[in-house]
């Protein structure tokens, strides 16, 4: 695995930008680099990002118009990831990618809690290497799902091809289709949502939808078939991939995903139709090859539980028409 090298970034504070928090601007500026807010204040706080008045930062600092903002990101210090088995379906391999299908219940990354039994954890076992771009807990991760969301995700096994599909995710030209179950009868037949999401201001754990300091994200749904007891599945393509994107707006929308106790509500009917986690499958992932140029389109079956949840709303039904 390639070892990331030191990073550096400069940035002239424009007019506009003026007067704003030094962690908000660089959050904003740096989001496509994998740099958190949390991260830059750890970077503020080490001495790593200077101004070119020498002026002493905190994360709170505000910034003067036309001053230079430096950055510099040190590699990650060494962490040792000892292989394991980890249970994941490959779709298709070859040497710069892997495309997989993800369980429920699986984190992607280790991080705080999870240390152990993660998908790296599974990829560094099936794969014998990896991009380092990410650093040490995350190589190859281009991008992620919820531990509770399932479905089709792509890997690189090589810096180059890691660059390629982090140009194309942010160029808007990878195409992610989900499947989405949630709480009410949606009478439209389909929508668009193109709503900011940004960190919750009181729950640091949660996202929002927010004008300040939040990132476009835009959503497309349409409806694909309606249940009596009160749901409707969805199909949803995402133009951005924003944390938690689809689960903010539709519960945005007054329609959280079944399932979902952080972004909906307690659901004891849930239980009567078997769903016992957020109702969401990444069906469908379309990419082009960052070596061949050839567009690739891969799909993962819904997964047993959410099959089953559907079939037992079906039932329903049936049972309510006799």
């Amino acid at each position: 695995m390639t070892r990331p090298q030191r990073q550096e970034f400069s940035f002239i504070v424009p007019p506009e930008a003026a007067g704003r928090r030094l962690d908000r601007f660089l959050a904003a500026r740096l989001a496509e680099a994998g740099l958190s807010r949390s991260r830059l204040q750890g970077l503020i706080e080490q001495g790593l990002v200077s101004t070119g008045n020498d002026r002493a930062l905190k994360a709170g600092t505000l910034l003067l118009a036309g001053e230079e903002v430096r950055v510099a990101v040190p590699p990650p210090v060494a962490v040792e990831l000892v292989p394991e088995p980890v249970e994941f379906t490959i779709l298709y391999e070859d040497e710069s990618l892997v495309v997989l299908a993800k369980p429920p219940g699986l984190v992607v990354h280790p991080g705080a809690g999870h240390q152990r039994g993660t998908l790296v954890h599974g990829l560094l076992h099936r794969c014998s290497h990896l991009s380092g771009i990410s650093g040490e807990l995350r190589p190859g991760i281009v991008h992620r799902l919820d531990k509770d969301t399932s479905g089709c995700l792509v890997v690189a096994k090589n810096d180059e091809a890691h660059q390629a599909l982090l140009a194309q995710f942010k160029d808007k030209q990878v195409e992610k289709i989900y499947q989405a179950l949630v709480l009410g009868v949606i009478k439209e037949e389909q929508g668009r949502v193109d709503l900011p999401i940004g960190r919750h201001p009181v729950n640091r754990r949660k996202m929002a939808v927010t004008a300040r300091g939040g990132r476009e994200a835009v959503t497309h749904w349409r409806v694909l078939e309606r249940f009596s007891a009160g749901y409707t599945l969805l199909e949803v393509r995402l133009e951005t991939g924003r944390t938690h994107q689809i689960r903010v707006h539709l519960a945005n929308l007054g329609h959280p995903l079944a399932g979902d106790a952080v972004y909906g509500r307690q659901q004891r009917e849930a239980q009567r139709f078997g769903i016992s986690r957020q109702w969401l499958h990444a069906l469908r992932l379309a990419f082009i090859h960052p070596v061949s140029g050839e567009r690739l389109e891969f799909t993962a079956p819904l997964w047993f539980d959410l099959a089953a949840s559907l079939a037992r709303l079906r039932q329903a039904d049936t049972e309510e028409q006799r």
